[in-house]
């Protein structure tokens, strides 16, 4: 399987800390060394760095857990292949346009009979089932509202009913965002955590880091991570239960 790291934030702000961690998984202490990738959303347009090789392994991912690019929203994805070639087609997250916005989407899980899904005009480049689902997704939206949408919640529950149908084909953990919201959805595992004022000390478990966020943050910050497993061993996550999907703005809790 492979393995989410997402954040929704309210200011600004780098993911290097976390990402840190999962890069760690990548290849290094765990089995997810077929490809990486992370999209940084800034304004209308969004920056996206992926790489077929094993994240523990990659120059690029090296550079990003260092060069501090703050956005107000991140996907990250690192791939165990299992459906598709390693190769980077095949690297999440996905990007596609619609109604003259970025969409971005990672997956981790597996799903039967992919190919047979409805994409309408979003034809999938690679072969990976995760792709597939994206574009079924994005097709089903496209017929559902036939004219561009101003209520972006109400979409979203749109598209955790797109979800549930999904889930009936295998396991479907997913990350999907606009720009704006970060919608998550859970069929086997999928934890969050918000970290608001006072803020304190984190440890990676992956590798020997800490930080003191009241050091980089100001009182005003929210700042909300989703991961596939906990990064922190000193912090409480929440889970989410199967089934569940949860949506966030500027690093808040919306549904």
């Amino acid at each position: 399987m492979c393995e989410l790291l997402g954040m929704s934030a309210n200011i600004p702000t780098d993911i290097c800390f976390s990402f840190k961690g999962l890069a760690k998984r990548g290849g290094d202490r765990g089995p997810h060394k077929d490809g990486w990738g992370m999209v940084f959303y800034e304004g209308k347009g969004c920056r996206t760095f992926k790489d077929p090789k094993a994240c523990s392994f990659s120059p690029i991912a090296r550079m990003l857990e260092d060069y501090p690019i703050k956005s107000k929203l991140v996907i990250a994805h690192i791939r165990q292949a299992n459906k598709g070639k390693i190769a980077l087609e095949n690297t999440h997250p996905f990007n596609r346009e619609l109604w003259g916005k970025n969409w971005t989407f990672a997956h981790n899980g597996q799903l039967n009979n992919h190919k047979k899904l409805p994409t309408g005009r979003f034809e999938p480049v690679g072969q990976t089932d995760s792709e597939y689902a994206f574009c079924y997704i994005l097709n089903k939206l496209e017929l559902r509202y036939k004219n561009k949408p101003h209520n972006l919640p109400n979409v979203f529950r749109f598209v955790k009913r797109c979800a549930d149908d999904l889930r009936q084909l295998g396991v479907f953990n997913l990350l999907l965002s606009d720009g704006q919201y970060l919608f998550v959805y859970c069929s086997t595992n999928l934890y969050w955590i918000t970290r608001k004022s006072p803020f304190g000390k984190a440890r990676l478990i992956d590798e020997d880091v800490e930080i003191d966020f009241q050091k980089h943050t100001t009182p005003n910050d929210v700042v909300t991570v989703i991961a596939t497993n906990p990064l922190t061993s000193n912090e409480v996550w929440q889970k989410i239960a199967p089934g569940e999907s949860y949506l966030f703005k500027h690093g808040e809790h919306i549904f």
